[in-house]
């Protein structure tokens, strides 16, 4: 009797390698995006902040803070990477059922990966290589099944691809289910030891060593409490790109934290755009962000829409990236004048070129600043940003120090951790 037409039932051929190797390729990926979420959203050291470091486009980090990123505190990456390993196990374990199971769930997974495709171009406006690679895993072992895969005469569209086996399905269900259980716990676990890893950071702050402030502080503020910059008790110099995601980010946590902290901070947005036209610091970095020195430009023409226009572009981020919406949003301020003016462009250029005074923190940039975000908060420098818990304890300290003294400033902004109840 001859055997019918299979993907994983005709013996170990080249197809059943390739699907193998689909699926182990979906687990890797797949752990990788696990691994940065968690390294994104709960650093464990003052060292370990994100930062505008690929390109505009090709950046994980906005998949890792977005909304979409995780599911009900389940990352999105366990659920690639458990069917990645229902793909792997078919090819080992192979078997009619398992095969038009895992048929199945590939049409579910490649729907599913051009809805998050869409949703990261268009709407996040950036691509994370993690995701890709998992988006191109996916798609081959989409592609293996329906050119290979059992019942692919079938000229019934539903009865070739939607024929899964209950049983086994209610197994996959269980185990994912058990899964997602644990993954659950571990990220609860993580979120609790954010205060733990907050006291260790408050620590590692005041070990950083303290630098100058810039020769040229800029005079645009987000956040002022003192006429004097040096006067708050949290002082925060923001090298920002205002089409860097991760500035978006960290304009997130600062906006929580100033008002959390009214009264007592002061925050000047140093402009550092990662673009060449107008920034010679990081040459290497010079076609990171086109528009950027144009929205400085617009930002910066006139001091007192200045905050107005920032926060505009940080609502707007991914159409702030439109030459034609940039053009508009001038239009709308009546700062047109901003893109030909050579006082602005001098104001500019001369906070970019405060970056210079820093020792270099990188062997591949000759600068200390080379990225954006990067903070000097009370003459000590961040590169990057960090989640809102450890900035908020670094704030904290600050304050405590200020108002009681160093000895005291730990014990008075630790917060319970609550019991849960059994």
């Amino acid at each position: 009797m001859e055997s019918r037409p299979s993907l994983t039932l005709d013996g170990f051929k080249p197809r059943r390698v390739l699907s193998f190797l689909a699926g182990a390729g979906m687990i890797a990926a797949s752990f990788m995006t696990i691994d940065h979420f968690f390294k994104a959203n709960y650093p464990k050291t003052i060292f370990a902040g994100s930062f505008c470091d690929i390109s505009a486009f090709f950046n994980c980090d906005s998949s890792a803070f977005s909304e979409i990123s995780q599911i009900m505190g389940v990352p999105l990456g366990f659920f690639g990477m458990f069917l990645g390993a229902l793909v792997v196990l078919g090819t080992v374990f192979p078997s009619e059922a398992f095969e038009r199971t895992n048929k199945s769930l590939a049409l579910l997974n490649v729907v599913g990966v051009v809805a998050l495709f869409l949703y990261s171009v268009f709407t996040l406006g950036s691509l994370c290589l993690l995701c890709s690679g998992f988006y191109l895993f996916s798609i081959l072992s989409f592609f293996l099944f329906a050119k290979f895969g059992i019942d692919r005469e079938t000229k019934n569209v539903v009865k070739r691809w939607v024929q899964p086996s209950i049983k086994l399905l209610f197994v996959f269900a269980v185990a994912a289910a058990a899964g997602a259980f644990g993954m659950i716990e571990y990220h609860n676990a993580r979120k609790e030891a954010q205060m733990g890893t907050a006291v260790n950071i408050v620590k590692q702050f005041y070990e950083l060593p303290k630098v100058a402030r810039p020769s040229v502080l800029s005079p645009y503020w987000t956040a002022r409490s003192t006429e004097k910059f040096e006067d708050a008790p949290i002082q925060v110099i923001e090298y920002g790109d205002l089409l860097c995601s991760d500035c978006l980010y960290l304009n997130q946590q600062l906006e929580r934290l100033k008002e959390e902290f009214k009264g007592r901070i002061n925050v000047v947005f140093q402009f550092f755009p990662l673009e060449g036209l107008c920034n010679e610091v990081v040459p290497k970095k010079a076609k990171l962000h086109p528009g950027a020195c144009e929205l400085a430009y617009i930002a910066t023409y006139d001091p007192s829409k200045f905050k107005a226009i920032h926060d505009e572009v940080w609502a707007n981020f991914r159409a702030a990236r439109d030459p034609l919406w940039r053009r508009e949003l001038a239009r709308r301020y009546g700062v047109e004048a901003a893109l030909d003016d050579p006082a602005v462009r001098e104001t500019i250029r001369a906070q970019v070129e405060t970056g210079k005074e820093y020792e270099k923190t990188s062997d591949e940039h000759p600068f200390g600043i080379r990225s954006t975000p990067t903070l000097i908060i009370n003459n000590r420098m961040i590169i990057g940003t960090l989640p809102y818990d450890h900035l908020k304890a670094i704030f904290q300290a600050l304050v405590e120090e200020h108002e009681g003294g160093p000895k005291k400033f730990i014990e008075n902004w630790v917060a319970p951790v609550k019991k849960k109840k059994r």
